[in-house]
């Protein structure tokens, strides 16, 4: 379990995190959202004790990170998948990162198998595709068979069938009982993937809820409808109390998830239906609409792309 109380981050004026307070919980895998800039990267950075808090605190299993003994046992983390030199064999860089965390060299043949990387195991990690690579970062996350797992963009570079292994393998994490994190921008995945959402918007907390709850509570559910008979339709609707938001042109709206009702109306009035379908909203709209006040680079046609600056240059967020 990682709980996160009051975790605040300042870069000088600049308040990268404002005052999250948020419970990462075991047995479900917890999607982790928000537009560039904000904040995302920050705060996992803090998880794992890269950067220190301005204010506020972070507990792994009930304790700080620099507290944990073994922390590659308690946590396995994917946040920069070219974070590996390059010098290495793909064996070797596990094998290191073993020795130093008092892990038996079996478990590295082990984790090489895991993620699919067992015949280009002596290979040079310089050589190796994007793809690759994020394989070989998510072996480093699993190598001490930690009870919680945070993974930063772990599809990037993935075919369709690593990410369909990497979307199985999160879910079979969190069906163990382990505490399962995930950032991504690629919301088609995280509606595939997640079971609860943590969206943040320029630092602050936004939503902390089920998917579920989530799309529900950020979007509109409605019934398209299209029939020939479209003002006998019109009239049995409104005698029936349903509201009706006419498109202007051949197709009918009802606000909520009205088919059945509908259907069985068209039904009892003899109206033919050529379509009668439930419509509801994307992840992706849902995450657009809660976040639209809080995205702090919009692009427009012709504009030098924004990013976020900091002292030493740029930062991914």
């Amino acid at each position: 379990m990682i709980e996160i109380e009051g975790l605040t981050k300042r870069y000088g004026e600049k308040v990268a995190v404002n005052n999250l307070t948020f419970t990462v919980r075991p047995g479900i895998v917890t999607g982790f959202l928000g537009p560039n800039g904000a904040g995302k990267s920050t705060t996992m950075r803090m998880m794992l004790g890269l950067d220190r808090p301005t204010a506020g605190d972070v507990r792994i299993d009930g304790q700080r990170y620099d507290r944990l003994k073994d922390p590659l046992k308690y946590i396995g983390a994917l946040l920069d998948a070219k974070a590996v030199h390059g010098g290495r064999s793909a064996f070797h860089h596990l094998l290191c990162l073993a020795q130093s965390n008092g892990i038996p060299t079996g478990r590295v043949h082990e984790v090489l198998e895991t993620v699919g990387l067992t015949s280009v195991a002596k290979k040079k990690a310089k050589g190796f595709s994007l793809g690759m690579g994020q394989r070989l970062g998510i072996a480093g996350a699993l190598l001490g068979d930690p009870r919680i797992l945070m993974f930063d963009e772990p599809v990037n570079g993935l075919d369709p069938e690593g990410i369909h292994w990497i979307r199985n393998l999160m879910k079979s994490l969190a069906a163990q009982g382990r505490t399962v994190f995930v950032s991504s921008h690629l919301m088609s995945e995280m509606a595939l993937t997640a079971d609860h959402l943590v969206v943040i918007g320029q630092g602050r907390l936004l939503a902390d809820t089920s998917m579920a709850d989530f799309i529900a509570q950020n979007s509109r559910s409605y019934v398209r409808i299209r029939t020939p008979q479209r003002e006998r339709l019109l009239d049995v609707l409104h005698g029936a109390g349903i509201t009706v938001v006419e498109t202007g042109g051949e197709v009918l709206e009802v606000d909520g998830d009205k088919s059945e009702r509908i259907g069985e109306l068209a039904a009892q009035h003899q109206l033919v239906l050529h379509e009668l379908s439930p419509q509801r909203a994307s992840l992706e709209e849902a995450f657009m609409q809660l976040t639209a006040e809080s995205v702090e680079y919009h692009a427009h046609s012709g504009d030098p792309v924004e990013r976020q600056p900091r002292g030493d240059g740029w930062r991914k967020d």
